[in-house]
């Protein structure tokens, strides 16, 4: 192939890469038209329902931005849906978003959500009494590398043990929160650590004892369970970012203020979502573990981090960048 051919092939192609850079949609552009707002039809994502349910983020929004919602049942595939610009921002466990972070560091926490809401319940025929009766027994968590996870670590640390998978006595099975009634019944497992409604569930209904209420599990109250995460690309449209910030805000307030009627629409949204009715006891008893929060305690994420770099989840400990909370605090200071 002669020089001026060469050279008239590559301008092609260079042509050619720019129309289909021009071609494809940055989730930040300024003619961004559609917003998708992830989260799990949990208690633990109040905020996210709360905010649906009163319109807080179409209002947030103006008519010129279509809300979508997208529902998941763990953090791994909420994290898998922001990387592939499936959901835009949302509510999911800390957890996730530090195992993604240290990978490619585009993912940010923006605000808190909720801390407690987690407990760690036995099954009524195991034999735990206490925290360190779990030694050689087998705890249901909702997925490897989660919140809850990362939280049972914490708790076995404090006693001196630690996962089998780390060369410890205790068996980590992964399994979905609504399946871990029936692993109690069918003593297919020791315990959960896992959150609520669910603990009160197996408490009530598949004879589990409450070993560590959300006080005392882990970081008790400063526990982190959920926050707002994003991306970069997100982040910076300003006005969007903003906009969910200020309805979230207004949802967290809103629970604070009226947590009666934040409970039923809680109970309603589940219902329309899934076509199940948490019961009224369920959710008042879940609903006294959790708290309603816009802050992030940036020291226990820190732990967090440290932890799942332990338990060979992540490579690095090194999260510096991860937490930008500085939106929501102006947001919360006007």
């Amino acid at each position: 192939m002669n020089k001026k051919l060469l050279g008239v092939l590559f301008s092609v192609i260079a042509i050619v890469g720019v129309l289909s850079g021009c071609g494809k949609t940055d989730v930040a552009s300024a003619d961004k038209n559609e917003v998708t707002i992830g989260y799990f039809p949990n208690l633990t994502h109040i905020a996210t329902i709360v905010g649906l349910e009163n319109n807080y983020f179409a209002e947030e929004f103006g008519e010129d931005i279509k809300v979508s919602t997208k529902t998941v049942s763990n953090g791994g595939l909420f994290m898998e849906a922001m990387a592939s610009n499936s959901i835009d921002i949302g509510t999911v466990g800390p957890g996730p978003v530090i195992n993604y972070y240290v990978k490619d560091p585009k993912y940010h926490i923006v605000s808190g959500a909720v801390n407690g809401g987690a407990v760690l319940v036995a099954n009524g025929k195991s034999g735990v009494n206490e925290l360190a009766d779990l030694d050689g027994k087998r705890i249901a968590i909702p997925v490897i590398g989660s919140t809850q996870d990362v939280m049972l670590r914490k708790a076995l640390k404090d006693v001196g043990l630690k996962a089998k998978a780390n060369g410890g006595t205790v068996e980590f099975f992964a399994s979905a929160p609504a399946d871990t009634a029936t692993l109690f019944i069918q003593d297919s497992v020791d315990g959960a650590a896992t959150q609520e409604p669910w603990g009160y569930i197996l408490q009530n209904q598949a004879n589990g004892k409450l070993i560590l209420d959300w006080e005392d599990f882990a970081w008790g109250k400063e526990s982190t369970n959920t926050v707002v995460a994003t991306s970069d690309a997100f982040l910076k449209n300003e006005k969007l970012s903003t906009a969910y910030l200020t309805a979230h805000a207004k949802a967290v307030q809103f629970i604070r203020d009226e947590p009666e009627k934040a409970q039923q629409l809680v109970v309603k949204h589940i219902k329309d979502l899934t076509g199940k009715e948490i019961a009224r006891d369920e959710l008042e008893a879940a609903f006294t573990r959790i708290e309603v929060t816009t802050d992030v305690n940036e020291d226990v994420l820190q732990e967090m981090a440290d932890i799942s770099q332990e338990a060979d989840y992540i490579k690095t400990n090194e999260i510096d960048g991860l937490i930008d909370l500085e939106a929501i605090k102006k947001i919360t200071a006007n």
